[in-house]
């Protein structure tokens, strides 16, 4: 079934075109993500779908009564609004009742309101829209729906609107760079969310596992065409290997097509037959096609950094808290030269304040930190540069720096550094007001570059930046000599680039783990997985002995959970009845009114008693298979 059609749109800014006569189809049931470079028009198109942005030509044809929600990078939010009053002022209907339904329990002396409330939840069955709207606010981390929207931060505010939009369970999602502002623990609750759900996706995203784990379709938007893939991000990367090798080859073809042609035209004479005209006409379209380049860099630098003494960065018994948040506790660690550190922790943890204390913009509670005098840090923050009016692209760079030195008295210049980062010699002379925000995000990162330092810090690099240009920046990571220190919610990143990673599990405990992001993963995945074992064991009462087992069983360990096995049957059958009892009474007025709160209390402890016996009996019933 076809949600959206896109067909011949095309949008300029001024007179440069972004792009033109784009066409293709959203339908039911895809997770589609569109990749392209950044500044080719990306958000715009988004803007465009979502009926944000006006077009120049084309047109898009929404199918008849679809709800679609735009998760855009920048939210729209009411700061005088609560975080409660702001999700219940959706139009959803379900999202109205059950909103009727909280404040019928927040006022149970009004009997007739909270039966009225209590029987439209019923008769709408929202228990499980209510249960699945309330996992998603805690699963990301709004557990006080009274804070104020002005008082939150721009990373709180965009949590929110992705939370709303996802509560609002829409027909086709498009999201605009879903990942940026959420912990690691988040992004992959929401993936799971994302595989399990029947909902249509169309997304732009950096998050290359995000892109794995995900997508069932990549739309990529190369050199003006869409290209598509009905694959994960790995079937892409190969498909589009094999697709660039086969117009390399159809390249080369051509390039050796024009030698000949261009030496036929050269002995042409003037008056021409209308034969040769129409080789002539065919000669200019090989010309064309035998011209096109690739701005696609492999990067193989020797970068003749200042090198780093023996002392590095020494980090002595440093401790530091705001009021009763506290940051570190006795932190102590020296840095060995050339090493590569992730950081990762939930947000709220103190990754960035960490950075600041290292770089010593902030200075810490107690402790000391001793930076050697050989040591130059290059520090890429989040909030990036404040650039001067009128300023260019090259104007900004030389300001910090003309060349990179490297080895062999070589040179990388500021404007050769600056295409390596995909800014072409007619872009380095573009304005920097002119510059889409991810293209803001590399200027800054070759800023940074450009100083060669010999301790380079990271602090979300990858933030609003594109596939092609996290390639590169990987790539200049991989030959740089120094020590990197990078903070990063894309795991992919991480796992290309460093070599152990500083934990930050929150009230001042940091974990110094021998591994990347996916070797973290696997550690932890294993500690839970024996955690749970030993509870499921701790529940079953041992009986020590030796007799022939069955599927790992004893015969008195089989009798036993057998026997618990019944009683858990029995159990659950009767906390129904009496659950299913109460119901009825509460749908047929059949409760007084000053026993309501009582009763909806009792009502209450049967579901959870419930939920207890019956993951007690699924623990069992695994045990005896």
């Amino acid at each position: 079934m076809n949600y959206l059609s896109v067909e011949n749109v095309t949008k300029s800014f001024g007179e440069k075109p972004i792009f033109e006569n784009l066409s293709f189809g959203i339908n039911k049931d895809q997770k589609i993500a569109f990749i392209a470079k950044n500044g080719t028009g990306k958000t715009s198109l988004l803007n465009i779908i979502a009926g944000k942005e006006s077009l120049d030509s084309g047109r898009v044809v929404k199918r008849k009564g679809i709800n679609i929600v735009y998760l855009a990078q920048k939210e729209d939010l009411n700061p005088k609004l609560t975080i409660e009053e702001t999700i219940f002022q959706s139009d959803n209907p379900i999202l109205k009742i059950v909103e009727q339904y909280e404040h019928a329990l927040l006022n149970m002396e009004d009997a007739d309101a909270y039966q009225t409330a209590f029987d439209l939840m019923e008769q709408h069955q929202a228990w499980d829209f209510e249960t699945n709207y309330k996992q998603i606010l805690s699963k990301l981390k709004f557990d006080d729906l009274d804070l104020v929207i002005g008082t939150l931060s721009g990373g709180q505010k965009k949590r929110l609107t992705l939370a709303i939009s996802l509560i609002n369970k829409p027909d086709l999602l498009i999201l605009d760079e879903p990942t940026n502002h959420l912990d690691l623990e988040m992004i992959e609750w929401l993936e799971s969310y994302f595989k399990k759900e029947k909902i249509t996706l169309f997304m732009v995203t950096h998050d290359r596992y995000f892109l794995e784990r995900v997508c069932n379709e990549i739309m990529e938007l190369d050199q003006g065409k869409i290209y598509k893939y009905k694959g994960n991000y790995s079937y892409y990367l190969e498909k589009r290997d094999e697709r660039l090798e086969v117009e390399k080859t159809t390249l080369g073809k051509t390039k050796q097509l024009f030698k000949k042609e261009l030496a036929w035209m050269r002995k042409q004479p003037k008056a021409r037959t209308t034969k040769s005209k129409s080789r002539i006409d065919d000669f200019h379209e090989i010309k064309a096609k035998a011209s096109q380049r690739r701005n696609d860099h492999v990067m193989q630098l020797e970068i003749n950094m200042e090198r780093l003494g023996s002392k590095v960065v020494e980090l002595h018994n440093i401790s530091k808290s705001f009021d009763d948040l506290k940051i570190l506790d006795n932190f102590e660690y020296v840095f060995k030269r050339g090493e590569r550190i992730g950081i990762i922790g939930k947000n709220g943890t103190g990754k960035s304040t960490f950075l600041n204390m290292l770089t010593r913009e902030l200075e810490v509670d107690s402790g000391k930190v001793v930076v050697g005098d050989t040591v130059k840090i290059g520090y890429y923050r989040q909030s990036g540069i404040v650039v001067k009016p009128g300023q260019k692209v090259i104007e900004v760079i030389k300001e910090f720096g003309e060349y990179i030195p490297l080895k062999k008295g070589q040179k990388l210049s500021a404007s050769n550094l600056l295409e390596r980062f995909m800014f072409d010699r007619k872009k380095q002379y573009d304005f920097v007001e002119k510059l889409s925000g991810g293209e803001l995000k590399r200027l800054f990162l070759c800023t940074v570059l450009i100083q060669n330092p010999n301790f380079l810090i990271l602090d979300e690099p990858t933030n609003d930046l594109d596939i092609m240009t996290l390639n590169v920046l990987e790539n200049f990571l991989l030959d740089y000599p120094g020590n990197l220190i990078v903070v990063s919610h894309d795991r992919y990143f991480m796992d290309k680039i460093v070599d152990h990673l500083f934990v930050f599990r929150g009230d001042g405990v940091v974990e110094d783990f021998p591994g990347n992001y996916s070797d973290y993963r696997a550690y932890e995945d294993s500690s839970s997985l024996k955690s749970a074992q030993k509870n499921i064991v701790k529940t079953v009462e041992v009986i020590i002995e030796e007799k022939p087992k069955e599927n790992g069983l004893s015969h008195n360990e089989r009798k036993e959970l057998n026997r618990e096995f019944g009683r858990l049957e029995a159990e659950i059958e009767r906390l129904n009845k009496k659950k299913k009892d109460l119901e009825s009474k509460f749908a047929n007025d059949e409760i007084d009114a000053d026993k309501i709160v009582s009763s909806s209390e009792e009502l209450q402890q049967f579901i959870s008693d419930l939920e207890t016996k019956e993951e007690r009996w699924l623990e069992v019933s695994m045990l005896l298979e």
